[in-house]
């Protein structure tokens, strides 16, 4: 993976042209590779050897407090100890001042490792969101502590009736007259389900960020997403030079939730409000107002966006360490004889099972599906700084580019990479199956992603409904210019045109089936082939993604590039031979705006 991982920043997305921004002026291609080999060592050494550990030991309830094995206390520390939660901070605040490529690449070891022990990507994401759209005292005492570690964070948004439907929350935050220098002063009563990191003894502080509504003069909730506001509710409350003050808020821990992966952090049940402790003894958890009242969820979206790449990029890394482990497997196993012009011979010794052409069919779909996944989540975080340190018309297009590719660097990843997970088993047999090799690990853990930070169908509507005609489909134009600058200039390389012509086809095709799911203007109709308009975009950008790879790979001259450049011609014709035909299935219902799903009627089934 660290050759991959090298070639793309390097060869690839040039990362090392950014030390001439004044921002990263410090650094060095060097400083870049350093980050990289103390993250690729601490996930080797303290997150590894634990996966399995953290899989079968899952955390519990004592009574008391949450209880988790020791590995993971250690693997937290020393995450918290490498800085990298504040890797993209200034550095007059204890960060690194590093691009968001280099810190994506960097954490990419960790969720390799061991996405189930988990880093510190929710903690991150909170503080981040608290430097966004916090008030200088805010960002002091919680994004600070965040971002060394003594504290975590989570993000509260789902509720046990609404689940996604956050319109229908019904957490309540009532105002308080007293002033308070850390925000408008709140008390939240309410329940919220599948807290990630909601409890645990990581940390001497959690920092819950909560969305919930302030009731109007009439004591009615406001309905819809206009009336949620966000609110920062410590564990323990703390005053304005981030001491704890020893008294409890009136956040507790309702159950824990037991999953078929991910289980070594902690998801949890939690409520608000229910007077098990009483601060102040008054009832209702203590809440701090992020930003102004009714905008909490345009502020939650900067975590909520962070949070599905990050959740992209996870998918990514469990599909690559299951690649990894099958394409071991397949070159020490020896099964089964090669088929020549006159059949099989019994009298030869049998192969490596690499040699057989299905297990080279299905690791190379591995490879096409975990490295190009990967290349799409490097993509976007080098968009994240083009937006952020880019000329103000670079940073523009990066914004736009960013909004359309968001949903397909959370779904692409989570549904292919399974795939991909899915294949690793296979290619081990009934191995696969059991708990002697960590591929069905890999699958259960992944098995989540797809849910995480908004399903599928979620992701979606929000790209058919919302990003592809936004500002008169701006977005989309964009993303198409530079699909088709890339196959121009590989129609002009030998043994690239004809994946260059498909590609161009492909887009097309993918532009006609969206004017013509749009056709009648009738949002019903549109939407109800969401997800399969979803599959092929993705389709669309990652072959995309694959030719400008495989430009690169043409272009790169050093000796490390040359050698890795088969292997990814190859995946790519692969990805052209056998990913790209399926979009014309997925599109057709798109265009024609099948209506067999949106008319079942519930009786019917």
């Amino acid at each position: 993976m660290r050759a991959t991982l090298d070639f793309l920043l390097d060869d690839w997305l040039h990362v090392a042209s950014l030390t001439e921004r004044p921002r990263f002026a410090d650094h060095a291609p060097e400083t870049f590779a350093a980050v990289l080999d103390t993250c690729e060592r601490i996930a080797r050494e303290k997150f590894a050897p634990f996966n399995r550990l953290v899989d079968i030991e899952e955390p519990r309830f004592d009574g008391e407090r949450v209880v988790l094995p020791q590995a993971t206390h250690d693997a937290w520390k020393a995450y918290a100890e490498s800085g990298m939660l504040a890797a993209a901070q200034d550095t007059p605040i204890g960060g690194m001042q590093l691009p968001y490529t280099v810190e994506a690449a960097a954490n990419a070891f960790f969720a390799k490792a061991s996405v189930s022990i988990g880093t510190g990507m929710l903690t991150a994401g909170n503080a981040n969101l608290l430097m966004a759209h916090g008030t200088a005292l805010q960002q002091q005492v919680f994004a600070a502590n965040e971002f060394s570690g003594r504290w975590a964070g989570t993000m509260c948004l789902s509720e046990p009736q609404a689940g996604s439907s956050l319109s229908d929350i019904a957490t309540r935050a009532l105002p308080e007259d007293a002033a308070d220098p850390l925000g408008p002063r709140h008390r939240l009563h309410g329940n919220k389900m599948w807290i990630s990191a909601g409890e645990h003894e990581l940390t001497e502080n959690i920092i819950h960020l909560v969305l919930a509504k302030i009731p109007g003069p009439d004591g009615k909730l406001v309905p819809g997403t206009r009336g949620i506001s966000l609110f920062i509710v410590p564990k323990w409350l703390v005053d304005t030079e981030g001491r704890l003050t020893g008294e409890r808020n009136d956040v507790v821990l309702a159950g824990l939730n037991h999953k078929c992966g991910w289980r070594g952090t902690t998801n949890t049940l939690l409520n608000f409000g229910e007077g098990q402790h009483r601060p102040g003894g008054r009832p209702g958890a203590v809440g701090y107002l992020v930003g102004r009242p009714g905008e909490g969820l345009r502020c939650m979206f900067h975590m909520m966006n962070e949070a599905r790449i990050g959740v992209g990029m996870a998918a990514t890394m469990l599909g690559m360490a299951g690649y990894e482990v099958a394409l071991d497997y397949a070159r020490q196993r020896s099964q089964g004889r090669p088929i020549t012009g006159a059949g099989k011979d019994a009298s030869q010794p049998p192969v490596p099972i690499i040699e057989h052409a299905d297990v080279k069919r299905m690791l190379l779909a591995q490879k096409a599906y975990a490295e190009g996944a990967l290349a799409l989540a490097l993509y976007c975080a080098r968009l994240v700084d083009e937006q952020h340190t880019g000329a103000e018309a670079s940073a523009r297009e990066a914004a736009l580019l960013l909004e359309v590719l968001t949903p397909i660097a959370k779904s692409w990843p989570s549904e292919w990479c399974l795939e991909a997970n899915s294949l690793a088993i296979q290619v081990l047999g009934g191995y696969g199956y059991t708990r002697d090799f960590p591929v069905e690990q890999y699958w259960r853990d992944n098995r989540l992603n797809m849910i995480h930070e908004g399903t599928h169908g979620i992701q979606a509507l929000d790209l058919l409904g919302r990003k592809v005609v936004m500002d008169g489909g701006a977005g989309l134009k964009l993303l198409a210019g530079r699909i088709s600058d890339t196959a121009q200039a590989a129609g002009q390389v030998a043994g690239l045109a004809e994946p260059a012509n498909e590609l161009a086809g492909a887009l097309t095709r993918l532009g006609a089936a969206t004017k013509a799911a749009w056709a009648t203007g009738v949002p019903e109709e549109a939407l109800a082939n969401a997800t399969p308009y979803l599959q092929a975009f993705g389709h669309v950008v990652l072959a995309w993604v694959w030719l400008d790879v495989a430009l690169a790979c043409e272009r790169a001259a050093s000796p490390a590039a040359q050698a890795l450049k088969p292997g990814k011609l190859a995946a790519m014709r692969y990805f052209y031979a056998y990913e790209l035909p399926k979009i014309d299935a997925w599109l057709g219902v798109v265009a024609r705006r099948e209506a067999v799903c949106r008319e079942m009627q519930p009786a019917w089934f």
